[in-house]
This record gives structure tokens, sequence and C-alpha cells, in this order.
């Protein structure tokens, strides 16, 4: 099971596998992660993916990582304004 950060972290993870998700993920790249116990209790994991929405896929597709805080904002940044 993923361990849970603090809520007011941002998270991200890598993608590993996106083979049910072609269109959807990128293979190893880094996604937003948003925190949602249910779903990480079923062996999920939310993320902001390919289209700009949060949706759940299996956590197995992901490994989080931590990123550098300059890398952080510039994601985030990148995040709100597009």
């Amino acid at each position: 099971m993923m361990s849970q950060q603090k809520t007011s972290d941002p998270m991200f993870a890598v993608c590993i596998d996106n083979s049910e998700y072609p269109v959807s993920l990128e293979l190893h790249k880094v996604y937003q992660v948003l925190p949602d116990e249910d779903a990480a209790l079923d062996g999920g994991i939310r993320v902001i993916d390919e289209s700009g929405e949060d949706y759940l896929y299996p956590a197995e597709y992901f490994i989080l990582v931590k990123l550098p805080s300059a890398v952080e904002q510039a994601f985030l940044q990148v995040a709100y304004t597009t």
C-alpha cells in the first residue's frame, strides 16, 4: 500500500505502466497526485492525467517520487496556468 503524505504537501508520481491507458498516461512521465484515501485503500491512485482532469488508476502503474522544491514549484505553476 502506498504511504500517505500530509495533504498540504504536493505529491508526484512517475508512470511506469500505461498498457491499459496509452492515451491517458505517458510512460515515464511525472504526474501530480491528488490525495484520495478511499482510492488508496482500494489499491488506486488519483492523478491529473493527459486530459488535465483527475482520474483513478491502479497504484502499481506509478512510483511516488519526491521532487526538489524548485521542480515542484515549476510543475505546480504550469498546472495552474494551463
